[in-house]
């Protein structure tokens, strides 16, 4: 089994509170009697989550982001942050990072109410996020056999964007951008809440995504890659072929909405596209206009 997946399964045993949601979700659910809580954190590791060379304020609005990222797919609206912070002795870093941090608060309108500092050599930044949910709140385990598998926005385009901040390649600045400062789909997650089956965010990449969905759900996804939805700007630069698909498939970083429904496409409160559905057995199973699509080694990022 995988490192983080190990781990995380030995922390099952202790997380047992009915918040915990068994650890299969993207964040807890703390009910308080009327009012329900939702909380989530993310840390980002220099390296590991951004380069060296990203400015400091666009680590600060990416760590915002993705954060609500994760109450969107809750429906949930975000209130208050904490933060932790690694020092690393580079106070103009630091400077930048802050005000970048304050205006990606403001922009959500969420306050900063605490956190901690440490000193080390490698930055390590995290963000606890609180947020209110009313009403249903969509879990990852929710979805049924015969639901439609459905995803808000477009795929890919921030894996290319890591691949121009790397110097791999050269591409708009729209890629660079969709790398950079990734937009939490705060108002479809609002609006799918009620009418969803099960729904997350896609993170580490649409098909380990999907895969985990179909897990927590004990359903398998049955995706249809020729819908996956593309930009031009990605078509220009890979393709639309099946190798291309994969690409975007499996990158990553791409905060849009994955979920199932069983309503019908027209009935949705907000614009998705249909790129599967949700049917007998367990994994994820590929096909195009081709056939059967086999999985690719890697289906998306997973921690060593």
């Amino acid at each position: 089994m995988n490192p983080e997946l190990s781990f995380i399964d030995q922390l099952r045993s202790i997380a047992t509170d009915p918040a915990a949601r068994g650890l299969l979700d993207d964040a807890a659910v703390l009910d308080l009697g009327g009012t329900r809580l939702v909380l989530t954190l993310d840390t980002l590791v220099e390296g590991v989550h951004f380069l060296a060379e990203d400015r400091a304020d666009s680590v600060a609005w990416k760590l915002v982001a993705v954060n609500v990222s994760d109450l969107a797919a809750k429906g949930a609206k975000p209130l208050a942050a904490l933060t932790s912070y690694t020092l690393t002795g580079d106070a103009a870093w630091d400077n930048v990072f802050i005000k970048g941090l304050g205006e990606a608060l403001d922009h959500f309108g969420i306050a900063l109410i605490g956190g901690d500092t440490v000193s080390a050599h490698e930055r390590s930044i995290g963000l606890t996020l609180v947020g209110e949910a009313r009403g249903f709140v969509p879990s990852r385990s929710g979805a049924h056999e015969g639901d439609a598998l459905f995803v808000t926005g477009i795929v890919g385009d921030a894996g290319l964007g890591l691949a121009i901040a790397r110097g791999d390649m050269t591409g708009p600045a729209s890629l660079l951008a969709a790398y950079r400062r990734p937009v939490p789909q705060l108002a479809a997650g609002a609006a799918l809440a009620p009418t969803v089956s099960a729904m997350m965010d896609v993170s580490d990449g649409l098909l380990i995504d999907a895969l985990r969905l179909a897990d927590a759900s004990g359903v398998a996804a049955m995706i249809d890659l020729d819908a996956i939805p593309l930009s031009p700007e990605f078509r220009g630069c890979r393709g639309d072929d099946r190798a291309a698909r994969l690409i975007a498939a499996t990158a990553g970083d791409d905060y849009q909405l994955l979920f199932a429904s069983a309503r019908p496409l027209p009935s949705l409160p907000c614009a998705a596209t249909r790129i599967g559905q949700m049917v007998r057995g367990s994994g994820v199973h590929l096909h195009d206009r081709d056939g059967a699509v086999p999985l690719p080694m890697t289906l998306g990022w997973l921690h060593q």
